[in-house]
């Protein structure tokens, strides 16, 4: 059996009145993300990952910002392309691992529905998937609460 693993990370600006996906699910917020899709950061980072496990390029060279085809898309619609992708040149995924760095708001609470709702779109058991959250202790853009960043793992094989 072949192993591979990938990573990804991603990064979006927030500002006032816009809304907030993080995970696949909508968060209540006064912030949400700048971005050309919903700007779902978490589950970019995790299509970097898969792409990147199974040396297929990143989420931009499959899905650019500079198309409108991708104008406010559900990120949830770019991680059922990528596992396509994957399966398509024989890859399975084994586990996801992730940690969300964002000031506020507290996500903790949230963190098992995005669980299970990518775990439904991926296909696989909730429990090859982790997301962990952290704060940046007020340092940096994530620190003065102007944008979120996201790192992932994942682990893809092939039999």
């Amino acid at each position: 059996m072949k192993f591979r693993v990938g990573f990804g990370y991603d990064v979006h600006r927030l500002e006032e009145g816009l809304e907030f996906w993080l995970g696949g699910i909508l968060i209540p917020h006064t912030k949400g993300n700048v971005a050309h899709s919903d700007g779902d950061c978490l589950i970019h980072a995790i299509c970097d990952a898969l792409l990147g496990a199974a040396n297929l390029r990143d989420i931009g060279f499959h899905f650019p910002d500079t198309s409108e085809d991708y104008n406010g898309t559900d990120s949830k619609v770019f991680l059922a392309k990528t596992l396509e992708i994957i399966l398509k040149k024989g890859y399975k995924i084994s586990n996801i691992d992730s940690t969300i760095c964002l000031q506020k708001p507290k996500i903790k609470d949230f963190i098992p529905l995005m669980i299970s709702t990518l775990a439904k779109v991926l296909n696989i058991p909730e429990d090859d998937i982790s997301i962990k959250a952290t704060t940046t202790e007020k340092l940096g853009f994530v620190g003065t609460e102007e944008g979120i960043a996201c790192y992932a793992v994942a682990s893809l094989f092939k039999e």
